[in-house]
C-alpha cells in the first residue's frame, strides 16, 4: 500500500504544478503570486521527502538537498518582503539564503560521485572538468555577468552576479558527476535529481539575464515555467527515493562507469562557446565581452588539447597492456623484445602456465579466476627487475622477458624463485585458499640469433616442464622436440585403449631390506599400442591428467591391483603382502574419491589395511578437496604415502597437516648414497623426520648392494629397486613370492 501511494503522489503533485501554471501563464496579474507559493510548496516538500529520503539511502546527498531546499524557501520569503515593503535586511536575507542553497545543491550532487581517481585517470578527469566549466562559464558570462558589468556598481550585484555564478557551480556539480561515471541509471531517483539542478541552473540563469536588463524576471512565462518545472523535479525525486528506500534499508553500492555520451560533454563546451563567439562578432560587442569569452575559450582549448594528449598515451598503452592484470600482452611483450633486440643484448624467457587452472575456475568461479590471473601477474612482477617485461600472453599463460641475461642460472634462479613464491604463497579469497602451480620454460637466445625463436622455444621447454610432473621449470635444449602433435594423437587413442585391452599392469615389489622377501607390490601400467607400439608411462600418463582419462584409468588400475593382492593372498594364505597404487593430482580432485575406493575394495574383498594410496606432494592442488578425502580413506584403514618425498618446494609444509603413513625417498637422493657423509645427508634427515612422525620410510630406485646396505644403516627398512625386480607381470612376481618364502 505504501509503495502504491509514494507511486501516486508525484503524479498528483505534478497535476497540481501544472494547474498552478496554467493560471500563471494566463492571468498575468497573479502570475508572481502563484509563481512564488508553487516555489515555496515544492521547496517545503522537497525538504520534507529529503530529509525521509536520507533515512534510507544516499544519506549525505539528500541531507544536502533538504537544506539547500530550506534555503530556497528563506531566499524566496526574504526577497518577497524586500519587494513588497522595501526592507533591506530582508534582502540581504533572502540573497545569502540563495547563495547558501546553490552551495548546498552543488554539494548534494558531488556527493553522488566519490570514487578516487589517481594518476593520470585524475589529470584526465580534471582537464575534462576544466574544459565544461569553462563552456559553462561563457554562458553565464555572456547572458548575466557583462551585462551586469556594464551597468553602475552597487550592491545589488551580490545577487546579479552572485546567483550566475552559483548557478555556474550547480552545472559544473553536474557535469563533474556525468564525467565521473555517476549516472548508472536513468530512471534512479539521484539521477532525477541531478536533471532537475541543471534545469534549476539554465532557468535561473536566464532569470538573473533578465534581472540584469532591468526587467522583472517574474512575470517572465519561461523562467516560471523553468524554475517551476526544475523544483518539481528535484522534489519528484526525492519521493521516490523515499518510496523505494522504504522497501529496503540501505542500497548496494554499484561499481558505475561513466556512460559513452559523457564523453563528448568537452566538445560541446567548445561548440557553444564558439556559437557564442560567432553571435558576438555579429551583434558588435564590446571588448569587455570579447575578453572574457576569448579567455574562457582558450582555457577550453588548452584543457581539451592535455586531455587529447592523455586520451592518445591511454590508447597507445591499451594496445601493449592487458586490460585484466596491468602486464604487457602480446603485443607489448613482442615491442619489449624488439627493443633488446635493437639493443644486442643477450635475452631470456619464461613461458609460465598455470597447472590445472580450469579447476580454479570450475570450483570457485571465473570472478575468483580472475583474482588468482591477478595475483598471479603480482608475483611475477615482485620476482623481476624493472627491466624485464612480464605479460599475459594467453588465458593463464604468462611471459617474462628478461634482458641483459649474462649466465643460465639468471634465468633459471627466476624460473625457481617464482615457483617457489607459488608454493609458499597461495592466493586467499575469502575463506579459501587457492594454492598456485605451474609449469616453466626457460630459454635464453644470443643476439646474433632469431629472437622469435625464443618465445617458441621456451614454450617447447615449458611443455617438458609439464609432461614431467608440473609445478617444474625446465630449460630448453636443442634435443627437445614439439611433442604437441604425438601428444594429441596420443590423447586420442588412448580413449579406446582400455576397451581394446591394449593397457596391463605390471608389479614392482617393495621388499623387506634385511631378507629380501617382497612385503607389497606397486602397481604400474603400461601401454602396448598396434601401430605405435610400447608407449612410455613418461609419455601416455600426463596425456592421460590433462584430458582427464586418468580417472577411468586410475580406478581400472586399483582394481586390478587389488583384485591381483586378494588373489593372491587367497593362493597363499600366510603371505603378507599389500597392494600400492598411485593417485594422481586428477583423481585427488573427484568428489566421489572415496566412495569409488571403498566400492573397489568391497568388491575385491582386499582388506582397506593391505591398500597404500601413492600422491605426490605436487597432487595436492586443492587441499580443501584433497585432504579431507585423504583423511577420510585413513579412517576407513586405508593408508596413505607420500612419493618422491623431498623433491617439492613445501614438503615439510604440507607433510604436517596430511594424514600420512608411509614417506618414499626419491631415487634422486638414493642414487647419490657413496657411503660419504654427504652422501647420505638427504637420505638420513628424510629417516629421522619419520622416525619422529612415526612413519615407515620406502627407499626408490635401489639398484646396488651397497646402498641397500647403507639404507639399512641409516634406519630405512624397506625399498625398490631394479636390485631386487624390475616391474613384473602377476605370474612372475608370484613366483618370485613363492621362492622367496621357500627360501625363507
Amino acid at each position: 500500500m505504501g509503495r502504491r501511494a509514494g507511486a501516486v503522489a508525484p503524479v498528483v503533485l505534478s497535476l497540481a504544478v501544472g494547474a498552478g501554471l496554467v493560471v500563471a501563464l494566463a492571468v498575468p496579474a497573479h502570475r508572481a503570486a502563484c509563481f512564488g507559493l508553487m516555489l515555496v510548496t515544492l521547496d517545503g516538500l522537497g525538504a520534507v521527502y529529503g530529509l525521509r529520503a536520507a533515512r534510507h539511502r544516499a544519506r549525505l546527498t539528500w541531507r544536502l538537498a533538504a537544506v539547500g531546499r530550506a534555503l530556497s524557501i528563506v531566499c524566496t520569503a526574504g526577497l518577497a518582503v524586500n519587494a513588497y515593503n522595501g526592507n533591506d535586511p530582508a534582502w540581504y536575507v533572502g540573497v545569502c539564503a540563495g547563495l547558501g542553497m546553490f552551495v548546498c545543491l552543488a554539494g548534494a550532487s558531488l556527493s553522488v560521485s566519490a570514487r578516487k581517481l589517481e594518476g593520470r585517470a585524475f589529470w584526465a578527469f580534471a582537464a575534462e572538468t576544466h574544459a565544461v566549466f569553462n563552456g559553462a562559464f561563457m554562458l553565464v558570462w555572456y547572458f548575466a555577468v557583462h551585462p551586469t558589468l556594464t551597468g553602475v556598481p552597487s550592491s545589488l550585484w551580490l545577487q546579479l552576479i552572485g546567483y550566475p555564478l552559483g548557478n555556474l557551480l550547480l552545472a559544473v556539480s553536474v557535469f563533474t558527476v556525468l564525467l565521473r561515471g555517476g549516472v548508472t541509471r536513468l530512471g534512479d531517483p539521484v539521477t532525477i535529481f541531478l536533471g532537475g539542478v541543471l534545469f534549476y541552473a539554465i532557468a535561473d540563469t536566464l532569470w538573473a539575464s533578465i534581472g540584469a536588463r532591468g526587467e522583472h524576471a517574474q512575470h517572465s512565462p519561461a523562467v516560471v515555467v523553468g524554475l517551476s518545472a526544475a523544483s518539481l523535479v528535484m522534489t519528484v525525486a526525492a519521493m521516490r527515493a523515499d518510496a523505494a528506500g522504504s522497501g529496503h534499508r540501505r542500497s548496494a553500492p554499484v561499481a558505475a562507469q561513466a556512460p559513452s555520451w559523457t564523453a563528448y560533454l568537452p566538445y560541446v563546451s567548445v561548440a557553444a562557446g564558439n556559437t557564442l563567439m560567432l553571435v558576438g562578432t555579429i551583434q558588435g560587442q564590446e571588448f569587455t565581452l570579447w575578453g572574457g569569452l576569448v579567455l574562457a575559450q582558450t582555457a577550453i582549448i588548452a584543457a581539451l588539447l592535455v586531455r587529447q594528449v592523455i586520451s592518445l598515451r591511454d590508447t597507445r598503452e591499451l594496445t601493449v597492456t592487458d586490460t585484466l592484470t596491468g602486464l604487457a600482452n602480446l603485443a607489448g611483450l613482442r615491442a619489449g623484445l624488439a627493443r633488446a633486440t635493437a639493443r644486442r643484448e643477450r635475452t631470456g624467457m619464461l613461458i609460465v602456465d598455470l597447472d590445472d587452472f580450469k579447476q580454479v575456475n570450475d570450483r570457485y568461479g571465473h570472478d575468483t579466476g580472475n583474482v588468482v590471473l591477478i595475483e598471479v601477474a603480482r608475483t611475477l612482477r615482485a620476482h623481476i627487475r624493472s627491466a624485464d617485461v612480464a605479460a599475459r600472453v594467453g588465458g593463464d599463460e604468462y611471459a617474462v622477458l628478461l634482458t641483459g641475461v649474462e649466465e643460465q642460472a639468471d634465468a633459471t634462479g627466476v624460473a625457481a624463485r617464482i615457483l617457489a613464491a607459488f608454493a609458499t604463497g597461495p592466493v586467499r579469497v575469502g575463506a579459501d585458499n587457492i594454492p598456485v602451480r605451474a609449469s616453466v620454460g626457460v630459454a635464453i637466445t644470443d643476439p646474433d640469433e632469431d629472437p622469435q625463436e625464443l618465445q617458441h622455444r621456451a614454450d617447447l621447454a615449458m611443455y617438458e616442464a609439464k609432461r614431467a610432473g608440473k609445478h617444474l621449470w625446465k630449460l630448453y635444449e636443442p634435443s627437445m622436440i614439439d611433442r604437441r602433435a604425438r601428444d594429441g594423437q596420443l590423447a586420442d587413442r588412448l580413449e579406446d585403449a582400455l576397451q581394446a585391452g591394449q593397457l596391463q599392469v605390471l608389479y614392482q615389489p617393495l621388499v623387506n631390506l634385511t631378507d629380501g622377501r617382497p612385503v607389497g607390490a606397486e602397481a604400474l601400467v603400461r601401454w602396448t599400442h598396434p601401430q605405435l607400439g610400447p608407449v612410455s608411462p613418461m609419455e601416455f600418463i600426463p596425456v592421460a591428467e590433462r584430458t582427464g582419462v586418468i580417472i577411468r584409468l586410475g580406478l581400472w588400475v586399483l582394481e586390478e591391483a587389488c583384485k591381483q593382492v586378494r588373489a593372491w593372498q587367497l593362493r597363499s594364505p600366510g603371505t603378507a603382502i599389500y597392494a600400492s597404487v598411485n593417485v594422481s593430482p586428477r583423481q585427488l580432485q573427484e568428489p566421489t574419491l572415496v566412495a569409488d575406493v571403498l566400492a573397489v575394495l568391497s568388491r575385491t574383498g582386499l582388506p582397506a589395511g593391505d591398500l597404500v594410496l601413492e600422491i605426490t606432494e605436487s597432487a595436492i592442488v586443492d587441499e580443501h578437496a584433497a585432504v579431507p578425502a585423504l583423511a577420510s580413506l585413513r579412517e576407513h584403514g586405508v593408508r596413505i604415502a607420500v612419493d618422491d618425498f623431498g623433491t617439492g618446494y613445501s614438503s615439510l609444509q604440507y607433510l604436517t597437516r596430511l594424514p600420512v603413513d608411509v614417506l618414499k625417498i626419491d631415487r634422486s637422493f638414493v642414487s647419490q648414497l657413496d657411503s660419504t657423509p654427504e652422501g647420505a645427508a638427504v637420505v638420513e634427515a628424510v629417516i629421522r623426520l619419520s622416525q619422529v612422525l612415526r612413519l615407515r620410510t620406502v627407499a626408490e630406485g635401489i639398484e646396488t648392494p651397497a646402498q641397500a646396505t647403507e639404507l639399512q644403516l641409516l634406519g630405512c627398512t624397506h625399498g625398490q629397486g631394479y636390485l631386487f625386480a624390475r616391474p613384473l607381470p602377476a605370474a612372475e612376481l608370484h613366483e618370485m613370492m613363492s621362492t622367496a618364502a621357500i627360501r625363507g
